[in-house]
């Protein structure tokens, strides 16, 4: 009996450190030194990384796989004209990228793809056009031209960069019935209705915009592990804004400054996430921090208390990322052409570095597929 018991045991930890292995996938810029997408094999329980392969493709700056995780999008952010939306078929056998198509993303500078739940649907945020796209995926994981345009208009209070509108994320709400866009140069986050039964799925939600400060510049959105809450990072205030969230309406609860020091008019906070647990959420800032911020999030309210910050151990913090068992935390910092692993700490939330980093050119998008157990 102790000897049967020895071998189910040895057998649920060969399958709880299989079930710890993960690809990453890394987007960058390639104006620099880097081709494209970066396939790694991420082991979960050391925090090491093996180089699994790459692929070409133009400014792969913002990444997304299907909810099978048999493709993977990628926008194409061009130095100028209209950017790209490119679609890969991805082998979670061996963590190859095929190339499968690529369409006009309608809009200059877009920096943000999402798909819907059912695989469907994709859309994307295009700054420098000011507008979103929806796209339907095809059997095969190709995409079609674009079946809707959406072009915000008006500006901001900030002449420098609200000059006009600058939508900088789609996100599908947790509900699957809407989606909504934080459009940076007009300080709102627009909702739509979400049908996917439709040829053109977007249509504006009953409250179809919801406001922060003239000024502020929203960026990326995070909804908590329970739905309840939506968590917005404005770039230009350097805040995280909090908002109550049911059936397509929000509700405002607080802003927190991740930027204590007013060190420069644009504090450049970029980026946010909350572990998978929902006990912590953490901010990226640019500008002259460079740094990652822990906040606690308060279980009843959504309300969050700052902790802790830690350096990004690079310049440019635009993206990160955590690992799915919520162990490390890796930060893509854009400017110093590196990846910086943290072990996280699970009660505290604080993060400390490992020591290993990915020297890869422009980092700019970290995305997680976990590796089949029978590999």
């Amino acid at each position: 009996m102790k000897r049967f018991l020895s071998l189910i045991t040895l057998l649920v930890l060969a399958l709880s450190g299989q079930a710890q292995q993960y690809y990453l996938l890394v987007g960058t810029y390639t104006t620099g030194t880097s081709k494209g997408i970066y396939v790694y094999r991420f082991d979960a329980s050391t925090g090491k990384t093996t180089p699994v392969g790459e692929t070409d493709v133009e400014n792969p700056s913002y990444l997304t796989f299907s909810p099978d995780g048999r493709f993977v999008y990628a926008v194409n952010e061009n130095p100028s004209g209209t950017g790209g939306v490119t679609a890969l078929s991805f082998d979670t056998l061996t963590g190859n990228l095929h190339l499968l198509n690529r369409q006009s993303s309608e809009g200059e500078f877009p920096c943000y793809v999402a798909t819907d739940a059912t695989g469907k649907w994709i859309t994307v945020a295009n700054y420098g056009g000011g507008n979103l796209s929806a796209y339907r995926v095809a059997d095969d994981g190709s995409l079609g031209g674009s079946a809707q345009l959406i072009q915000h208009e008006g500006k901001g209070a900030n002449a420098k960069r609200q000059e006009k509108p600058h939508v900088h994320s789609t996100v599908f709400t947790p509900d699957q019935r809407y989606v909504v866009s934080a459009d940076l140069g007009l300080d709102k986050v627009y909702v739509y209705n979400f049908n996917p039964d439709m040829d053109e799925p977007l249509t504006p939600a009953s409250t179809p915009t919801v406001s922060v400060r003239p000024g502020s510049g929203p960026r990326h959105i995070a909804f908590s592990p329970d739905h309840r809450y939506m968590y917005l990072i404005t770039e230009l205030s350097g805040e995280v804004h909090v908002f109550g969230y049911a059936k397509g309406r929000f509700t405002p609860i607080e802003h927190v400054p991740t930027v204590l020091k007013d060190t420069s008019a644009d504090k450049g906070s970029a980026d946010l996430h909350l572990s998978p647990d929902g006990r912590f959420l953490y901010a990226s800032d640019r500008g002259n921090t460079n740094d990652i911020v822990v906040f606690e999030v308060h279980p009843g309210s959504g309300k969050l208390k700052r902790v802790g910050s830690v350096s990004c151990g690079g310049v440019t913090p635009r993206n990160f990322t955590i690992d799915p068992t919520g162990h490390f935390l890796l930060v893509a910092n854009q400017r110093s052409d590196n990846v910086v692993i943290f072990k996280r700490d699970m009660q505290t939330g604080l993060l400390t570095p490992t020591g290993d980093q990915l020297q890869i050119g422009n980092p700019v998008c970290l995305k997680w597929w976990p590796v089949p157990s029978a590999h």
